[in-house]
């Protein structure tokens, strides 16, 4: 099976699309074509990758990108069994492509796969470059949008709690993590580790005001690409000696910097978008066996009370969160009990016990690739 995996906005590195979709491809046999924003995100495609450059879609500037995408769709997707989807901007570029190929390969199209990542709808509360009062209508747009690639193509989830923005049922690909089968470093004293895209919605203001808060005797290290609203604060931070910031490193990199913290933050605010999502990171943090501490953020939360590994204070209180972490560097028997809990529960979450169900789903759709009506375009 050839898969064409293509987006235009994710770095090249994304943790699901690389480090566990393609990897499960590649690992099962499959040939993979990756086309994304390489040059762009200044990342370098891996040894033995088929990989095609595309323009980033960023802000409010998406035309470049989704003129280069609807190329690639149209040249390596018809030779590809599966074309596999990872941003809604694209389903505008398909219709185009479907055309293409039902001039260059009458009767004969790829099996088309949506990967639905996020509540897009719900995410657009969040993004600076759309202006306010287009927020909601956009979202309705969205929704609608959503509703009728449903009908025209396969969808795979990302998290249960978007079944219901469907008329149909679709399965379900969480995002799971790779649990070192190692017992992991027992958590320290001293180093606090964020993991993950920063923005304000995602609790950058609070990281900082924690970091203050703690002052020297911890050190607070963010591993992860920052929205331009919170860059400047990051950087200055970072040169007072406020926090380390690493900007964006590989997943396998950025994980290497979770071993033997005293803790890990997930510190997102109460939004429409995250509270049907379960943070990656906390997943990742359980892991590697550092107790985590949390918002009440619900499946965050539900997720840390259940299995004992960490600690969750309230939105926008840098001061509860700096007193949890002062509260696990005082006591390292209950750090090292979160942290072997969290290690031992994230085993229901390890990835490469679902990723041969992720193989098969696209394997399935690959034998029939039914030649679909072409759509007008939206």
């Amino acid at each position: 099976m050839h898969v064409l995996v293509i987006t235009v906005v994710h770095h090249p590195e994304d943790a699901r699309i690389l480090h566990r979709q393609i990897a499960a491809l590649r690992e099962s046999g499959h040939a993979v074509t990756y086309a994304a924003p390489f040059a762009a995100f200044g990342a370098v495609p891996r040894p033995g990758m088929r990989a095609v450059d595309l323009p980033r879609a960023a802000g409010r500037t998406r035309r470049p990108a989704l003129r280069a995408a609807r190329r690639a769709l149209a040249g390596h997707g018809a030779a590809a069994d599966v074309v596999l989807l990872h941003d809604p901007e694209l389903l505008l570029a398909l219709p185009g492509a479907l055309r293409d190929w039902a001039r260059t390969a009458p009767g004969r199209r790829p099996a088309v796969v949506w990967d639905v990542h996020e509540d897009t709808a719900a995410a657009l509360t969040d993004k600076p470059w759309v202006p306010g009062p287009l927020r909601r209508p956009l979202g309705l747009a969205v929704r609608v949008a959503e509703r009728a690639a449903e009908s025209r193509i396969h969808l795979l989830l990302a998290e249960d709690g978007y079944r219901g923005r469907f008329r149909r049922e679709h399965p379900v690909v969480p995002n799971l993590v790779r649990v070192p089968g190692a017992p992991p470093q027992p958590p320290g004293e001293e180093r606090v580790v964020y993991l993950g895209h920063l923005s304000r919605a995602r609790g950058t203001d609070e990281l900082l005001a924690t970091a203050r808060l703690l002052g020297p005797e911890f050190r607070v290290e963010a591993v992860g690409a920052a929205d331009p609203a919170v860059r400047p604060e990051l950087a200055a931070a970072d040169r007072a000696g406020l926090l380390r910031w690493h900007g964006y490193l590989p997943n396998d990199a950025a994980l290497g910097r979770l071993g033997g913290a005293l803790a890990g933050l997930s510190l997102l605010h109460d939004r429409p978008n995250y509270r049907h999502s379960r943070p990656t990171k906390v997943l990742e943090y359980m892991a590697h066996g550092i107790p985590v501490v949390t918002t009440p953020s619900p499946l965050a939360a539900d997720l840390v009370r259940a299995h004992g590994c960490g600690l969750v204070v309230p939105y926008g209180e840098p001061a509860a969160a700096a007193a949890a972490l002062r509260r696990l560097r005082g006591d390292p028997e209950l750090r090292r009990a979160m942290g072997a809990r969290g290690h031992a529960a994230a085993r229901a979450f390890h990835w490469p016990d679902a990723a041969g169900d992720f193989v098969a789903r696209l394997e399935s759709w690959a034998a029939r690739r039914p030649a679909s009506p072409v759509p007008a375009d939206p």
